[in-house]
């Protein structure tokens, strides 16, 4: 017996750029990205997943690793990233915001937080993990990420090396998938927790999109998965690892669009028109308010409509409510005409939070040199 993954019948085509350890380049990143273009038509190639990121040093609209996804995206294939597991990060006094990875900050793309199904197959007892990248992005402040998937304690194939080395006990157990198997350790398959394992997750949903449908583009694979995403994850809950308490709210910069539903994303049939570009978030230190930037090339920038119904084809199928839900944002008086989001009524307040230079200013938080596998969780959270 062998355990399946959430695409059984998918065709994988690997393009290796990260060393044993998860270290690589990003020159070799975007080699690896333009060859997938180059060989799209080749192999069908349809889904690009990115398991991996690097802090973000200047804007998306600059850096060559977000032009490079970009490209895969225009050119069609879906392009799906991990946020980055930095969400336990207060080096800015930003508890956690602002710590998403590139090219996961690139609007384009789909940007995938890690949540933890408690090991159960319901939904009702699945939380937000403390260690997944929050948003806005540094100095552009899109929205992200794009939704949440399964993340923590995830089983997938072994690859003998430094983690099997240097971590034994999270090779899986064969009597994990063989009915008759013993507690011996399994040299096929091991545990991981991060970003990384729930990008591979939204891949696989996408694929199953196109399996069902090929002529889907990726921004209407984007905008079906964000609509459809599953909006009840508990608005907060307080994550304990060892003797340190993590308090973890499930709000836009955090979730996203919600938690992946691949059940609703294949029964949809919405297509969205134009670009489904994540939105920018912008602050208005007067109210203390934080809200959506509308974008009129966007389905949901449609929606925003400044007050205005005859502006939004469809507002009640891709209005920001129904994309992010309804519980994502703060009841007020929208500023400028946008969509507000959390503000003054955040857990935080004005100041502790939205008035933080280092979230809002113009300048990067943070950053060095290496490309890596995301830091992945190798024991995850219980």
């Amino acid at each position: 017996m062998t355990i399946k993954g959430i695409a059984p019948n998918v065709n994988l085509i690997s393009f290796k750029v990260l060393d044993s350890q998860g270290l690589g380049s990003e020159s070799a990143v975007i080699r690896a990205i333009q060859a997938a273009i180059q060989m799209k038509a080749t192999y069908n190639i349809r889904v690009m997943n990115l398991s991996l990121g690097r802090p973000v040093f200047e804007s998306y609209k600059q850096d060559p690793l977000c032009q490079a996804v970009e490209q895969a995206w225009k050119a069609g294939i879906v392009v799906v990233v991990s946020a980055g597991n930095g969400g336990r990060d207060d080096s800015a006094g930003t508890a956690g915001y602002g710590t998403i990875e590139s090219p996961g900050n690139d609007p384009y793309v789909i940007t995938v937080g890690a949540a933890n199904t408690s090991g159960t197959p319901g939904r009702t007892d699945d939380v937000m993990t403390s260690y997944s990248a929050k948003g806005p992005t540094a100095i552009d402040h899109i929205v992200k990420p794009d939704l949440v998937a399964p993340g923590n304690r995830i089983v997938s194939l072994a690859a003998p090396g430094w983690l099997e080395a240097n971590y034994p006990q999270n090779l899986v157990p064969l009597s994990y998938y063989q009915s008759i198997g013993s507690a011996d350790a399994s040299s096929n398959y091991f545990v991981l927790s991060g970003t990384s394992m729930a990008a591979g997750m939204v891949s696989g949903a996408a694929a199953l999109m196109l399996q069902q449908d090929a002529t889907l583009m990726p921004d209407q694979i984007k905008a079906r998965l964000m609509k459809t995403a599953y909006k009840g994850l508990a608005r907060f809950v307080t994550i304990t690892d060892g003797d340190t308490a993590y308090n973890v709210q499930s709000d836009i910069f955090t979730v996203g669009a919600g938690y992946l539903d691949v059940q609703a994303a294949l029964l949809n049939n919405d297509r969205a028109p134009g670009w489904a570009k994540s939105p920018t978030a912008a602050y208005d230190s007067v109210s203390g308010q934080a809200y959506f930037v509308a974008d009129t090339q966007t389905p949901w920038g449609l929606a925003l409509y400044y007050g205005k119904m005859a502006l939004a084809p469809s507002p009640a199928v891709w209005g920001t409510a129904t994309v992010w839900g309804p519980a994502e944002f703060v009841t007020g008086t929208p500023v400028s005409g946008n969509s507000a989001m959390w503000g003054s009524s955040a857990m935080w307040g004005n100041s502790a939070m939205w008035g933080n230079s280092a979230m809002w200013g113009n300048s990067a938080m943070w950053g060095n040199s290496a490309m890596w596998g995301n830091g992945v969780e190798v024991n995850g959270e219980n």
